[in-house]
């Protein structure tokens, strides 16, 4: 058995709180919070067009949460949504060419801060974390 001191839930929110902070820390968070750096992050390595379904099926968050980071998005410049002409109900997120001056730094702080993240830590045990995440994740859904 686990004890009190150490346990699952705990230790990922911790991560999470520490991992939040990094990211409103980097450079590149002048002109937007680090979850919104994030889903920049993957607006800008899409090929596809992409939905506000698809970042909060990414990002594992609720619809309402998405909507508000998208408007802020869209009042800064960054992102623009546009109807889709198979669908008028769907709109599609289009990056601007205001966020796409921002590519580089982001992909940098983002990359960075992954290496920080993994440094000294051995390929077989990252495998075994993405597993065990993998696992933890499915836990919860059920």
């Amino acid at each position: 058995m686990i004890s009190l001191t150490q346990n699952a839930t705990r230790y990922v929110s911790k991560l999470s709180n520490k991992l939040r902070r990094k990211l409103d820390m980097l450079s590149s968070r002048k002109e937007f919070g680090g979850s919104q750096g994030r889903v920049l992050q993957f607006l800008l390595s899409q090929t596809d067009d992409v939905f506000q379904k698809d970042i909060e099926e990414e990002y594992s968050i609720r619809p309402s949460t998405a909507t508000e980071m998208l408007k802020q998005m869209e009042n800064k410049g960054l992102i623009l949504r546009e109807p889709v002409d198979y669908d008028h109900r769907l709109k599609k997120i289009v990056v601007t060419e205001k966020a796409l001056h921002y590519k580089q730094q982001v992909i940098k702080d983002l990359t960075a801060l992954e290496e920080s993240l993994i440094k000294d830590i051995p390929e077989v045990e990252l495998k075994i974390f993405f597993a065990v995440i993998e696992k933890m994740m499915d836990n919860i859904s059920e």
